[in-house]
């Protein structure tokens, strides 16, 4: 039965926010609005994180390790093994779940990503979404990397197709939808606690947010990232964030000096403008987080709620040493060339960018620690934390020093709250919870550690704390796990991991590494895999099919569940039924304005567009000629020995257009989704208006066919298939 003495509960996840970015963390950035928080409740300094963004979001809602309910990597790089499957297991009931039988209303707003890619499409299955592990609501996306203009959204159970406004925003959009649920709640159920789970894209790449954020910051950067390290440690020990003899890590090796940066112009600017670009939408973001929290207060229930705030992981290192105007082709097909971004630079940060700073930003905002998101190292692992319930205990304001993991965020909830997980749920077995309460350090700031142990494993990088001890390698990838050198920090002395002591302590090394094998084993972290983007391929190839069909208008196809072309030529098919001459409109479009292709036609043109990059474009146009009644236009694209493609255009009555890209996208390098009949995402082309759908009744389907892997064009249909079916 509901209980009206029991709190309710807001859950705010940051996404690739490091250790030093908030201003209550020693930045220079402003986050008035999150540090309130801090300053009304407690933040901690010694609270950590996994690497990545699933296997965290699967800590923070179930309370066990990540591997053991199935989650020790994100969906797309799920192998198949048991602690790497990319969803979660049965027998982890998630908080929602629990609070829910507790007479909670349960809301979850924005990032989900803890189903398994397959399961993206409309039709499911939804047993791993939101509504299907124990949220009443969900209005949000699936994945990584949210285009914060265009996203692919859901609601509930179902993609929606969003038309965007002008002046349209992912996080603005986020924090209305939570305003609305929260509100709905006070409406309808006064007397019942809810748990709202708001998962922001903010600040994932792509980094962006309206120009008066970014513009603010211009030439706020010019100083470079080795000063500005230097000031947030400075002010990190001046507020009592970091212990006074605190040192910088040594500068990661993939970050160039600052001084080698001013020495290329390109470089320089490129640079600068990156990192106001992320500073602004940090910002943006901090004042969305304003506004749910003056509407809570304006409800008179701020502090009848436990907010809890964090980030998932470290900075990102994505960028590389020179950042990226259009991130999704610097990581998945070629770097970008900074001379050549710069004729880019009023782009960053608008819906015409996928930008994403360098890594000598990264490791500014994991001040002062080393290395990134995932690494186990402290730039990978340790996150900023504010709890704030002014109802459960007194401190505010205050810093808290004891070692806790997000997988204790749950178990502190229940703690509050006073339930008890049970140990059978939906006729399922439960594990056990693996965290342990918060609670008896917020108004306790001495209480020593009650943390005995916690293991640390993403991509082969390992680590272990215990009672103080580090012991951590690095994994590089595609090498033997056992030729990995581990270090040994004393992280109570010695916060940043910056004196090794695997030389003088080999002994204690030696035990820490034997105990990290024990939990791997305990917690189903074998067998090892280093592999990235390779499991995502192999993931696509064993789901693919060679023959796609796609009908007007329906629910927008995830660029995850999108057909496999890498290294294959595909043909697209449009079928159409014409009762006059023209008929304008989008007839097929996958990807966006950054890398994607499109058929449409417009004024009395058939066009096709194939993007590579915001500055290769190849369009093909032909005439009009289509006849009366049933016809088809027809898209091939055959890969040509070099990996370009030879591009044509031609159907039913119509000449033939010819035209050659020289660089193809393979599958997982589309920016975003496919759409049918109208272009429902980021517009592939500038030369219309989005959706610009196709009148109803003219398009029949779209049919995509795929050819071998060995290059052979794909076998054409028979003439007569559309007049069959």
């Amino acid at each position: 039965m509901p209980n009206t003495k029991r709190p309710n509960v807001l859950l705010i996840v940051l996404d690739d926010v490091g250790f030093s970015d908030l201003g209550c963390y020693g930045s220079e950035i402003p986050t008035p609005r999150m540090d309130r928080l801090a300053q009304q409740g407690v933040r901690y300094n010694n609270f950590h994180v996994t690497a990545m963004c699933s296997p965290t979001r699967a800590c923070l809602l179930t309370g066990r390790n990540a591997h053991s309910v199935g989650v020790g990597i994100i969906a797309e790089w799920a192998n198949g093994q048991p602690g790497y499957d990319g969803r979660l297991y049965p027998n982890a009931g998630t908080l929602p779940e629990v609070l829910r039988q507790e007479g909670y209303n349960t809301m979850a707003v924005g990032k989900w990503h803890l189903a398994g890619t397959e399961e993206y499409g409309a039709a499911g299955p939804f047993s791993n979404w939101p509504l299907g592990k124990g949220f009443n609501r969900w209005y949000g996306f699936h994945g990584a990397l949210a285009d914060q203009y265009y996203p692919e959204l859901y609601v509930d159970n179902h993609p929606i197709h969003l038309d965007p406004p002008p002046d349209y925003h992912l996080s603005v959009d986020l924090v209305d939808q939570s305003i609305g649920m929260i509100r709905d709640h006070c409406t309808s159920a006064p007397d019942s606690p809810f748990l709202m789970y708001l998962a922001f894209g903010a600040c994932h790449w792509p980094h962006q947010a309206p120009a008066h954020y970014i513009d603010k910051f211009s030439g706020k950067y010019d100083r470079g990232w080795d000063k500005v390290r230097e000031e947030r440690l400075e002010a990190q020990i001046r507020i009592g964030i970091v212990p006074p003899a605190t040192q910088l890590a040594p500068r990661n090796d993939d970050v160039l000096p600052w001084s080698e940066v001013q020495a290329d112009d390109a470089v320089l600017r490129l640079s600068t403008r990156l990192q106001e670009a992320y500073a602004g939408f940090l910002v943006h973001t901090d004042d969305q987080i304003g506004r749910l929290i003056d509407h809570l207060e304006n409800a008179g229930i701020l502090d009848d709620t436990i907010v809890i705030l964090l980030s998932d992981n470290g900075a990102s290192p994505e960028g590389g040493a020179t950042g990226a105007i259009n991130l999704r082709k610097h990581m998945v097909y070629e770097l970008d060339d900074p001379v050549q971004a710069l004729q880019h630079l009023d782009k960053i940060g608008t819906a015409k960018a996928f930008n994403h700073y360098p890594t000598g930003w990264a490791q500014v905002s994991n001040t002062p620690l080393k290395w990134y998101k995932k690494d186990t190292h402290g730039g990978g692992v340790r996150a900023p934390l504010i709890v704030r319930w002014p109802k459960g205990f007194s401190a505010s304001g205050e810093v808290r020093t004891q070692f806790h993991h997000v997988i204790d965020i749950a178990p502190t909830l229940y703690d509050f709250i006073g339930v008890t997980p049970p140990d059978v749920m939906a006729g399922v077995a439960q594990q056990p919870i693996h965290g342990m309460s918060m609670a008896y350090t917020f108004d306790n700031a001495g209480a020593p550690t009650r943390r005995d142990t916690q293991y640390f494993e993403l991509l082969g990088d390992r680590a272990l704390w215990q009672q103080g001890w580090k012991a951590v390698t690095r994994h590089k990838k595609g090498t033997p796990m056992d030729q990995d050198v581990w270090e040994l920090y004393h992280l109570d002395k010695d916060f940043s991991e910056a004196r090794n002591l695997a030389q003088s302590e080999p002994e204690r090394l030696r035990l820490l590494t034997q105990r990290w094998l024990e939990e791997a084993q305990k917690y189903s972290v074998l067998p090892l895999d280093d592999r990235e983007w390779e499991r995502a391929a192999e993931r696509i190839r064993e789901g693919s099919r060679q023959q796609y069909e796609y009908l007007p208008q329906m629910a927008r196809v995830d660029r995850l569940m999108a057909p496999d072309i890498t290294g294959r030529s595909f043909r697209i098919e449009a079928e159409l039924t014409r009762s006059q001459k023209s008929a304008d409109g989008v007839m097929f479009a996958w990807g966006s304005r950054l890398g994607g292709v499109v058929l449409y036609a417009q004024a009395g043109s058939l066009v096709l567009e194939y993007v590579y990059s915001q500055d290769v474009r190849v369009r093909l146009e032909v005439p009009d000629s289509l006849p009366m009644g049933k016809a088809s236009v027809v898209a091939g694209f055959d890969r040509a020995a070099d990996g370009g493609l030879e591009l044509t255009l031609g159907g039913t009555g119509l000449q033939t257009a010819k035209s050659r890209v020289a660089k193809a996208w393979p599958t997982h390098g589309m920016t975003a989704g496919i759409s049918c009949g109208h272009d429902a995402g980021h517009p592939v082309s500038e030369a219309y208006a989005a959706p610009f759908p196709m009148a109803a009744g003219v398009l029949q389907r779209v049919r995509l066919d795929v050819g071998d892997r060995d290059g052979a064009p794909p076998q054409l249909r028979p003439a007569s298939s559309f007049q069959e079916d």
